[in-house]
């Protein structure tokens, strides 16, 4: 693996980066073409600013794009690394081409319709620029320096930003187009997150059972999953607090697609099992 401050020329210039990069790039273009700037719908982040400035002003979304998007690009260097900023500058300056691409206008007057797929199309566009190791919009790493500055979450810091941005949308465009600009904007956050994690988002899964011995079992020889276990003690009940008895607390790792089966199977041999699912963000090790 590369030196932050080394360029990684090899992952900038894979297939995998460009194709992913390239196809969020066409993703946020036609959600920007075909649903959003028709409908003076708004995104949030830097994406919304260039939206409510390009409406308010005519100066090229494009042009804006790239402006607004600097600042970030700059941090991203400072704080991630050449070939992440290199990345980024690339996947910036296709989309500030794209968006003039003359994707058609989807034909519906239904505002619902527009923000939830305006924000499909945006969530995918980004979630796959970040799959192809860029982003599309700086907000979340201007936030995160900013955290640092201040004190306040990265979370608290996107969330006044996006609550000041709709704020100015519902005086520029109505208090309705800024509603449906929130609907746009929670749904390309989650399908963002979906496609960054995907199927394969980790989860941890924990059980406490009397039948620790055959749980362990159905794990390990059922669904050939590695376990740890935790020396614990299960009982401690509001009606019998003074019951209690020496167990052991198996936990495993598991993705989104295993969880439903490997649960079910748990809980088939032990009904009254302590079963409870944390989710993760990183996996390392063996």
């Amino acid at each position: 693996m590369a030196h932050k401050d080394s360029i990684d020329w090899k992952r900038i210039l894979s297939l995998h980066s460009i194709l992913f990069t390239v196809a969020g790039v066409l993703c946020l273009s036609f959600a920007l073409q075909g649903f959003l700037l028709p409908n003076e719908f708004i995104d949030g982040g830097v994406t919304g600013v260039s939206i409510l400035v390009y409406k308010r002003t005519g100066i090229p979304i494009g042009i804006l794009l790239i402006a607004f998007n600097v600042p970030f690009v700059v941090i991203g260097f400072k704080k991630i690394g050449k070939s992440f900023a290199i990345q980024t500058c690339f996947a910036i300056l296709l989309l500030a081409i794209a968006v003039n691409i003359p994707f058609p206008e989807v034909p519906t007057q239904n505002f619902i319709l527009v923000a939830l797929f305006g924000g499909f199309f945006i969530g995918l566009g980004i979630g796959l620029a970040i799959k192809g190791g860029c982003v599309l919009d700086g907000l979340e790493v201007i936030a995160d320096y900013t955290h640092k500055k201040s004190g306040f979450s990265t979370s608290e810091i996107v969330m006044l930003f996006n609550t000041i941005l709709f704020i100015i949308a519902a005086i520029a465009f109505g208090p309705e187009k800024a509603m449906y600009s929130i609907i746009t904007y929670f749904t390309a956050m989650k399908i963002s997150d979906y496609v960054v994690d995907g199927f394969e988002e980790y989860t941890a899964l924990t059980v406490i059972s009397a039948k620790h011995e055959l749980i362990k079992s159905i794990i390990v020889n059922d669904f050939n999953k590695a376990i740890s276990v935790y020396k614990g003690e299960r009982g401690y009940l509001p009606t019998s607090f003074d019951v209690k008895n020496d167990c052991d607390i198996v936990m495993t790792i598991v993705t989104r697609l295993e969880i439903h089966r490997m649960r079910n199977a748990i809980l088939e041999k032990d009904p009254t099992a302590f079963v409870f699912i944390q989710s993760i963000k990183e996996v390392t090790g063996g």
